[in-house]
């Protein structure tokens, strides 16, 4: 459970450095933050998910 709430912080710092790079118009930083965003923020919500959601449906 941790895992995930470590991700979600790393995909809190990617969204920061999307608007970051987004003032300085730099758009490869944007595309590269991005993708990172994207990437971290599924597998943060697929373990929150996976951890916390998952076993109280479970019988």
């Amino acid at each position: 459970m941790e895992l995930g709430f470590i991700i979600l912080i790393v995909t809190i710092l990617c969204v920061m450095a999307i608007v970051r790079e987004f003032k300085a118009q730099n758009m490869f930083g944007v595309a590269f933050a991005g993708l990172s965003a994207l990437v971290f923020g599924f597998f943060s919500i697929a373990t929150l998910y996976w951890e916390l959601i998952r076993p109280l449906f479970e019988s």
